[in-house]
């Protein structure tokens, strides 16, 4: 299997007991990703209420190559177990930014939820990205779909 190269910076709040981002088995698509807290958070945790949205602080800061993506997907058994999802799904690093990497999680439980120093809280897919050049045209091709959309097909 081929690996491209994403170069990881440790911030100063990184938990240098924490281990990078990393596959759990041979066949995972998405990395996990830790909450890395600030001093002040590491005992209590990050406490979030339901319906508020949070950024969580990982501690990691990274170079993705040219021509890449890093996609931020949720964790489906945080989200079960939990409501907490990744607001943005999927969240998108693009290759040009350099800052810290932080997962906007949001509490979609009747319950207040609380992520701790340490909890795995995403998984991070890297992806190839294409730009495209958009045209401006009079008239479009047709399709049998034509614009239906929002379930227009149906359930079937």
């Amino acid at each position: 299997m081929d690996q491209i190269k994403v170069k990881v910076k440790k911030l100063e709040h990184f938990d240098n007991s924490f281990q990078l981002p990393r596959y759990e088995t041979m066949g995972a698509a998405g990395a996990d990703i830790r909450a890395s807290l600030p001093a002040e958070s590491k005992e209590e945790g990050i406490v979030i209420k339901p319906g508020e949205r949070i950024l969580i602080p990982t501690g990691l800061a990274m170079e993705i190559p040219l021509g890449f993506e890093i996609q931020v997907r949720p964790r489906s058994g945080l989200s079960f177990k939990t409501g907490l999802m990744v607001c943005n799904s999927p969240g998108t690093i693009d290759s040009d930014y350099r800052g810290e990497i932080k997962i906007i999680l949001g509490n979609l439980s009747d319950r207040r939820e609380v992520i701790q120093h340490g909890d795995r809280v995403a998984q991070l897919v890297l992806a190839p990205v294409y730009q495209a050049h958009y045209e401006e045209v009079q008239e479009l091709s047709s399709t049998d779909r034509g614009a239906g959309g929002f379930g227009s097909t149906g359930k079937k």
